[in-house]
């Protein structure tokens, strides 16, 4: 189980690194592919996280916060959110919302 793990740990922080590009990419250059690289990459991360949850809970490999679990859930639906809104009318604004979104996800991943 711990391969599989890893390998959705990785998976996820791939997510979290296309979010952060598609973010910068806009902001800087207004590709119009950072949209897509947005949206696709927080549902990567949505997705690697809810099977990161449940092989952990069913792999008995240790104790998880649930509070944490469902707060980290709910910014990366909202990530997923503004990435949506974000393909159907591109604006820097809504990849500034959706970076900071997923940097303060970062931060309750490492400080709680």
């Amino acid at each position: 189980m711990s391969i599989l793990e890893s390998i959705l740990l990785f998976l996820h922080m791939l997510g979290l690194a296309g979010i952060l590009a598609g973010f910068l990419m806009q902001v800087m250059t207004d590709n119009p592919k950072s949209v897509k690289v947005l949206l696709h990459s927080s549902l990567l991360q949505l997705v690697s996280g809810l099977l990161l949850v449940g092989a952990i809970e069913m792999g008995d490999l240790g104790e998880l916060n649930h509070v944490k679990i469902g707060i980290k859930l709910l910014l990366s639906l909202a990530v997923v959110v503004v990435g949506i809104m974000n393909l159907r009318k591109p604006s820097t604004r809504l990849a500034t919302i959706a970076g900071v979104i997923a940097v303060v996800n970062i931060g309750v991943a490492v400080f709680w």
